[in-house]
Parts: structure tokens; C-alpha cells; sequence
């Protein structure tokens, strides 16, 4: 059966064909190279910048983050800004930033977990003071990581520093998606029960609960902006469709009645919207509609027949970033609400997809997908910037989730 039907959807992502496969009832289904940095040239203006840390560590991390920022460009001479960071203390760390001629623009010791997240709270210091918006170098990562041969989820600082392995389920685990809290992760999972059901970790006691386990596909869950409901993909009734339930996997109520399939929703960041991926219009497209429920608008991208697996920026309400098929692969492509036009944002030379938005509504974090791997980088959504995070002795790495810093 499988044979028959997905050729249709054969480049669908992980999550959309593992739906089909539960609402087809196949019992198949329930059963790298490490490509370097790849920096594209654009006329896009950067600053200059000089970037200094009192240690090894200190100075290694800051010119690692900074690297990855596309609004920078670090250099020895000629430099805009001198940016310096310094231990202060048990993780401590002091960042001070002045202009070429030494006009002083801010100095303040910044705290956090360790000594390596207040350098990186600290450099988000310095981009505020720079640039005027948010840094987004203190985020947290929830991801798949496949190192003991089994996807498994782990969280992580955007460097991939402080990494720990949170389920140990040896299933195939999916789509891990914070709380606005950062307390809790939500994910899909065939553990347990052998079919993908939905199941929620505490964070603090690493306490999991099954979240929701009806007959069918449960999958693509995600928390609205304010923690209280959650949006998620169930086919119980017998074609995937989006419902909205609350934090506790309560009042479940069915959002979408189409003959197509659902799927990846995602909240706008005042939560009154939605935006997710159905073939309706007989390849997947984005739609947009109420959270409370109504008729379902497309978004007319106009850039390609496959446009799949959105996320909303909460930075910047007007952006949605999505996968779009472009030429025989796939590319990270950015819908402006505002103009109602879609552009390619990243030129990648294998497969761009599963895009997360950084808290500053410019960055992104995604998977660059090969034949056989799979690693997570970052992408400047400007200028086509894009920075590697994970080398290949990390292993398979995807479907990132952040967790804003702020």
C-alpha cells in the first residue's frame, strides 16, 4: 500500500509521511559529510567588528557566535565596534563594547548558568547594544539526535555546548517543541505503545507523560504562545487534521473537516492564528486560519508546487518561514504577510529544510540534509549567510526547536 500511495509524497518531510502511513493503517510504518561553513556573498551591508575574550575559552566561544551573526563581520583593523568579554566571577562574565575611537557604548557583568551561557548572554548584550534588537546567542535547542542509532531527543545551548540526552525511549522520536517556559518539551514518539502518540517531559524532573494517545497518527504538536493550548495533528477520525486542546491534553477539539492531510501547525505570536501545510490544492501549500477554528485561507507563495513545514516568527509577526521544494532539492523560503511575496532565503548545496525562527526575526536554525546525514546550522534569512553548528562526528542532527533566550 505504501508503494502505491507515496510516490505522490515521496519527499514529503519525516512528520507528513509518518501521518500518512498511520491513516493507510501500514504496519511498515509503525514498525555526513561534514559539509564545512558555506558563506554566500551578498551587496547586504555588515558591521565590522573586533571580537576579544581574556581566556582561550572566552575568546574561542565569543569569535564562534559572532561568526555565526550575519548583521557582523569580525576583522582585525578597520572596525566599527571593539567588542571584549571577560570573566567576572563564578559564571560571570563582563562585556564591554566600545567604538573604533574608544567611546564607550556599554559595560555591564552579565550572570547565567554556567560561565559558557553568561558569555553567550553576554554577547547578546553586545548585539542589543550594537544593533538595537535582540540577541539570540543564549538560546536553548531541543532536537533529534540519532548518535546511539535510535532518534532520540536532547536539548542544548545554539553552539551545541552543555548537550544532554533527554529520552532514552529507543523508538523513533519526532518534533520535540518547547513550552514558552522552557519547563517542558512535547514530541512525538512510537514508544510504549508502538504507533506515534504524543507525550510531554518535565524538564525539572525529566518526568514523562503520555499527552495524547488516540487510535491513528498523533504528531506535530506545539505549545501557543502563552503555554495554555496546544495545537497537534490527530487522525483518529480518520484523515489528519489540525485540533487545538489545552496545556493538559484536555478539551481536544477538532479545527480542520478536509478531505486533504494536515499538517506541521504552527501558532502566530499572539496565538489568534495558525499557519500549517495541506495538500488541498494537490501538493502541499500553506493555509492560514483562526485558532478558534473557521475557514482556512492559502497563502499564495507563488514560488513553488511543495511548500511545507512552517514556523511563524515571533519576532517579527509579518514572516513565515517554510521548506519549499526548489529544483530537485530543497530550500528554507520566507513569506512576507505584508507583501504577500515569498523569496528563496538560503542556497544550500544539499536539502534545506525544518526551519525554527531566533529571537531577533532574522535567523534561523535548520537541517542541511544529505544522502546519510543530517546536521543543524544557522541561516541569515537577509543575506543567505549560513553557518554550520554541528560537524559529523556529532552524528545525525534535526528538527530543531528554540527556546527564545529572552
Amino acid at each position: 500500500m505504501l508503494t502505491r500511495f507515496f510516490p505522490r509524497f515521496k519527499s514529503l518531510p519525516l512528520i507528513v509521511v509518518a501521518a500518512l502511513a498511520a491513516v493507510l493503517g501500514s504496519q511498515e510504518a509503525r514498525a555526513q559529510r561534514d559539509l564545512g561553513e558555506v558563506v554566500i556573498e551578498t551587496e547586504l551591508k555588515n558591521t565590522p567588528i573586533l571580537v576579544t575574550g581574556s581566556t582561550p575559552e572566552l575568546n574561542s566561544l565569543a569569535n564562534l557566535a559572532f561568526n555565526a551573526h550575519g548583521a557582523f563581520r569580525r576583522q582585525a583593523t578597520g572596525f566599527a565596534f571593539k567588542v571584549n568579554f571577560a570573566s567576572a566571577g563564578p559564571n560571570q562574565v563582563q562585556v564591554t563594547v566600545t567604538r573604533s575611537q574608544g567611546t564607550p557604548v556599554v559595560s555591564q557583568v552579565v550572570g547565567g548558568t554556567s560561565q559558557r551561557n553568561a558569555l553567550l548572554r553576554a554577547a547578546d548584550v553586545a548585539v542589543r547594544a550594537m544593533t538595537n534588537k535582540p540577541g539570540f546567542f543564549a538560546t536553548k535547542l531541543a532536537f533529534i539526535g540519532e548518535r546511539g542509532g535510535k532518534p532520540e531527543v536532547y536539548v542544548g545551548d545554539l553552539f551545541l555546548g552543555e548537550v544532554k540526552q533527554i529520552t532514552n525511549d529507543k523508538s523513533l522520536a519526532m518534533t520535540p517543541r518547547w513550552s514558552p517556559d522552557g519547563g517542558r518539551l512535547i514530541y512525538t514518539s512510537y514508544f510504549r505503545t508502538g504507533y506515534p502518540d504524543i507525550f510531554v517531559m518535565d524538564l525539572g524532573s525529566l518526568q514523562r507523560n503520555t499527552f495524547v494517545s488516540f487510535k491513528g497518527t498523533n504528531s506535530g504538536a506545539r505549545f501557543s504562545p502563552n503555554g495554555q493550548n496546544v495545537a497537534m495533528v490527530l487522525s483518529g477520525e480518520g484523515n489528519p487534521e489540525i485540533y487545538i486542546g489545552n496545556a493538559q491534553g484536555r478539551q481536544i477539539t477538532r479545527k480542520t473537516r478536509t478531505t486533504a492531510v494536515e499538517a506541521s501547525p504552527s501558532f502566530s505570536p499572539d496565538g489568534s492564528q495558525i499557519v500549517f501545510t495541506s495538500d488541498a490544492a494537490g501538493g502541499p501549500q500553506l493555509y492560514v486560519m483562526a485558532a478558534a477554528g473557521g475557514a482556512a485561507r492559502r497563502l499564495p507563495t507563488r514560488i513553488s508546487g511543495y511548500c511545507a513545514e512552517p514556523d511563524w516568527s515571533r519576532a517579527d509577526p509579518t514572516k513565515i518561514a517554510f521548506t519549499a521544494r526548489i529544483g530537485r532539492g530543497y530550500q528554507i523560503a520566507v513569506y512576507d504577510l505584508k507583501t504577500g511575496i515569498a523569496k528563496q532565503a538560503s542556497k544550500q548545496s544539499a536539502d534545506a529544510v525544518e526551519a525554527s525562527w531566533l529571537a531577533d526575526g532574522r535567523h534561523v536554525v535548520f537541517t542541511n540534509r544529505s544522502a546519510g546525514a543530517s546536521s543543524l546550522w544557522i541561516l541569515d534569512t537577509e543575506n543567505q549567510k549560513a553557518t554550520q553548528l554541528s560537524s559529523a562526528s556529532a552524528g545525525k542532527l534535526s528538527q530543531a526547536s528554540v527556546l527564545d533566550p529572552r
